[in-house]
């Protein structure tokens, strides 16, 4: 069954932007989010993209951001957004019939380690009764269903940094099977914790360029040194052509092909030669009936490791020839939000097909001659495409590739 999904609706939030539109023209303008972080101050590592500006009490009210995690007031936030895009009214929607699929990564290590620094303080009973319910990564997506009234299939993804881009093709597949009509998809994220922070450093997968903070993520550069760590939402509303269709609504875009593949081969490191990326290249493709040469743009999973950069451009040199389509690496400027990233990538690609208009990759000051790749620098360039690729991986050899077209 050949995957139809319509793109109704888009909602961003990410420290590009509190908005889809603004998130966009940041994008577009090519210049990086990445910025000493107090909240990580006396780390080896101090670097993040955070969202600055987003007022929780403010957007949820103080007594349901309280009972939130960040990465779920990002996730509710941002779905928010894309139901009034989509110009749906939930009050009026059938209930059962939509779905919430979101990715997660690290989930809400923000609140849990903010209660265990308590619980090792010797005061148990201090410790919040939303500790566990603010914790269990599913939350996000049930925080979204319990807003929206949407009482459909409700499913939590986790495939590591594939995460969000996963969740739309579980979303999808949903919409395509007929199983609903609409389902709200996507991937929230909030990776900034000292732990999280903490961990990545000792696995040398950080950049260490502290000094310069706007130069430290640089995909595909020869002097990359490992990604900073991001926060972020996006939420798509997906729906059954046919449904778009009866309501008078306006697709975006359509998710016409998907694949999900695995590595098989470490627990964080890439296949060298991205073989792995290469089926999932192939088989998406092959899903939305469309041959490499159809494919007008990449948007890269680039977050700018030595080897991770490498693995990818191998496989797309082999899968696309010795011409393929132009790239551009949305991490140089949002950095890495994990599970998150997918989603946000995944809207980006949408609107970059939308607005024929490719945003450039920051810092790519060096080409790294392994990567040879026609990426997008310094300004973002107006192209004409019917179709194209979103690639996200993740640890554990998750690999997911997203195929859209115009409407």
């Amino acid at each position: 069954m050949r995957c139809e999904a319509a793109v109704t609706g888009i909602g961003m939030i990410t420290p590009a932007g509190l908005t889809t539109e603004s998130t966009w023209a940041a994008v577009c303008r090519g210049q990086s989010t990445v910025r000493t972080d107090p909240d990580l101050e006396g780390l080896p590592v101090d670097i993040s993209c955070r969202v600055d500006g987003f007022d929780a009490d403010a957007v949820h009210g103080r007594r349901l951001a309280r009972r939130l995690d960040r990465f779920t007031q990002l996730a509710l936030a941002a779905a928010h957004q894309a139901v009034r895009d989509a110009e749906l009214d939930p009050a009026a929607w059938n209930a059962p019939r939509v779905a919430v699929v979101l990715g997660v990564g690290s989930n809400s290590l923000h609140s849990y380690f903010h209660e265990f620094e308590v619980l090792n303080q010797g005061r148990p009973e201090l410790v919040s009764p939303l500790a566990l319910p603010r914790s269990v990564p599913n939350m996000a997506a049930a925080e979204v269903a319990i807003a929206l009234d949407a009482r459909g299939p409700n499913f939590t993804v986790a495939s590591a940094c594939a995460s969000g881009a996963t969740a739309l093709a579980v979303a999808a597949d949903l919409v395509t099977s007929g199983a609903c009509d609409i389902a709200l998809a996507g991937g929230a994220e909030s990776g900034r914790s000292r732990m999280t922070v903490t961990g990545f450093h000792q696995m040398h997968a950080l950049s260490q360029r502290t000094d310069a903070p706007h130069l430290a993520s640089r995909p595909f550069d020869v002097d990359r040194d490992g990604f900073v760590l991001s926060e972020g939402a996006a939420v798509l509303v997906l729906e059954r052509p046919q449904h778009a269709l009866r309501r008078g609504a306006d697709p975006r875009a359509r998710l016409c092909g998907h694949a999900c593949t695995s590595d098989a081969y470490h627990p964080v490191a890439p296949h060298p030669e991205g073989t792995g990326v290469e089926h999932a290249l192939r088989t998406a493709l092959e899903g939305a009936g469309l041959e490499p040469g159809d494919i007008g743009h990449i948007n890269a999973h680039g977050t700018s490791t030595p080897t991770g950069d490498v693995a990818e451009a191998r496989a797309l040199q082999r899968v696309f020839g010795p011409e393929p389509p132009p790239v551009t690496a949305p991490k140089s400027i949002l950095g890495h939000a994990l599970g998150a990233a997918g989603a946000i990538e995944a809207a980006l690609t949408v609107l970059t097909q939308q607005h024929q208009l490719i945003p450039p990759t920051a810092n790519l000051l060096h080409q790294d001659p392994d990567c040879e790749l026609d990426i997008v620098t310094q300004a973002p360039r107006a192209a004409a495409f019917g179709a194209a690729i979103s690639n996200s991986f993740g640890f554990g050899g998750q690999n997911t590739v997203l195929v859209f077209t115009a409407d």
